[in-house]
């Protein structure tokens, strides 16, 4: 049985972990960002589907084809991270359905008939997969600016062209300089979102 962990932990995950907008100039190796995959990878998404998809965009020639879909605000801060991930979700998740939920032979056919169904779960749970993204990569030392603010579409078709993925939220991921952290903005009280009935 698992234990609760200490508040080290939760600290760096949750309590103490903040959004970056600035960078220290520490590279990311490839094999920190296979490693971030292969941990993130584990959490649940509905029946396994696992819809996300990642462009780590790294090289500066990435980082130049990325600059014209970001927002004016979240252009530097990009541009200065070692990494920003594209956290796409596939709508044809389901065609790797055989593959991820092998025990039940007809799981593709719950998705691949109706698209709002088959946008439903990939949206959904590539979502998660995103949230999850970011838990491993404070679990492993990095530190994440998650963000809306850029062009979808222009995303979509600088790095999704022709393919079934669509791009959902932005993550700078690296090692963030806390001189360029924000005081922490407010919380929702217990109370004002949750309900034990």
């Amino acid at each position: 049985m698992a234990s609760p962990l200490d508040k080290t932990a939760l600290d760096q995950l949750f309590l103490s972990a903040r959004t970056h907008n600035a960078w220290q100039g520490r590279p990311l190796p490839d094999a920190l960002l296979q490693r971030l995959y292969d941990t993130f990878r584990m959490g649940p998404t509905s029946a396994n589907c696992c819809p996300a998809r990642l462009v780590f965009v790294k090289s500066p020639a990435a980082k130049e084809k990325l600059q014209p879909a970001l927002d004016e605000g979240n252009r530097a801060k990009s541009l200065a991270a070692p990494v920003t991930a594209i956290i796409g979700y596939d709508m044809k998740f389901y065609e790797k359905m055989g593959q991820l939920f092998p025990h039940v032979p007809d799981a593709r056919s719950w998705f691949d008939k109706d698209e709002q169904t088959a946008y439903t779960a990939a949206f959904r749970n590539g979502t998660l997969q995103g949230a999850y993204l970011i838990v491993a990569a404070r679990a492993l030392g990095l530190d994440c600016g998650p963000m809306s603010g850029f062009n979808n579409e222009m995303v979509n078709q600088l790095f999704f062209a022709d393919t079934s993925v669509k791009a959902n939220f932005l993550c700078n991921l690296g090692y963030g300089d806390p001189s360029g952290v924000r005081p922490r903005s407010p919380r929702l009280e217990f109370d004002e979102a949750c309900r034990i009935i």
